[in-house]
């Protein structure tokens, strides 16, 4: 049975229902990989769940690193959501386009901000569509809002924390790419990576977390999934992909099963496939 939680996942009933709330924000988080093809700013401009804001995953990073949208100083977090209005005492929603890939990365780096307040749109703006409800196309009144932030540094990892847990064994290392990815049978979508994965990581491909229709699985469903795959839910996680997006449906899977022990890889495979000096494993998981 779902359960509607304000702080992992929420479906498009509820959302409707508080759609008025005054201290309800929603953010359209929607980004897409180059090949998909979309325009994620051109289509929030097209329609978009009334009063949303759209969140640019690639400007509200870190601009000093080289690698795609990594976490922002959260001074940048700051200044960037008090511009959209969103502040201290606001519950968030965050959705996507695809029905749920993106958001649970802003889902993610609010936890990392110290922001608990924030909820996934189980199945996006594709349910919600579908449902018949609300669109619009205007962007909403903003008015400025303070905001307070206490970067939670337990949610993240580098690549030196993820190779000494590699090494140790002490923690699961789980990898949300799609299996012939992880196997190195299939080329990175980014320039330059190797093909393959980190040695002794596992294989939870992020869509065997979803129905066919776009949303997460129940309770009982991801545990399957991830124990088919091998993992040891009683050890710490820490969840990679391709650049640290997908990661974090593995991130919110497990807070919905109830496991907090985790954190995100933020360097994911567009940092690790990029160092020759660093290992790689191919085929599929030890």
């Amino acid at each position: 049975m779902f359960v509607d939680d304000p702080k992992t996942l929420v479906s498009t009933e509820w959302l409707a229902q508080h759609l008025n709330d005054p201290d309800l924000r929603v953010l359209d988080a929607s980004w897409y990989l180059p090949d998909m093809g979309r325009d994620p700013r051109a289509e929030y401009a097209a329609g978009h769940i009334p009063g949303a804001r759209f969140f640019d995953i690639d400007d509200v990073s870190d601009a000093r690193s080289d690698l795609p949208h990594m976490a922002p100083p959260p001074e940048k977090f700051m200044s960037r959501l008090r511009a959209m209005g969103v502040g201290d005492g606001h519950q968030v929603v965050v959705y996507d386009g695809m029905g749920l890939f993106s958001a649970p990365r802003v889902w993610w780096l609010f936890k990392l901000m110290g922001k608990d307040d924030i909820a996934v749109l189980d199945g996006g703006f594709a349910k919600w569509q579908a449902e018949g409800r609300a669109v619009e196309d205007m962007a909403p009144m903003v008015r400025d809002r303070h905001m307070t932030v206490r970067r939670q540094a337990h949610l993240v990892r580098d690549v030196t924390q993820v190779s000494a847990a590699a090494k140790l064994k002490n923690t699961e290392v789980i990898d949300a790419r799609s299996p012939a990815r992880f196997a190195g049978e299939a080329p990175e979508p980014r320039e330059g990576l190797r093909a393959g994965h980190i040695p002794g990581s596992k294989n939870v491909y992020y869509r065997d977390l979803l129905t066919e229709g776009g949303t997460l699985k129940d309770n009982d469903g991801l545990r399957t999934v991830f124990e088919a795959a091998g993992v040891d839910l009683s050890k710490p996680a820490i969840t990679t992909c391709g650049s640290g997006v997908t990661a974090a449906i593995l991130s919110l899977a497990m807070e919905r099963i109830g496991k907090t022990d985790h954190s995100l890889y933020d360097g994911s495979w567009s940092e690790w496939g990029a160092f020759a000096t660093l290992p790689v494993a191919t085929g599929p998981a030890d």
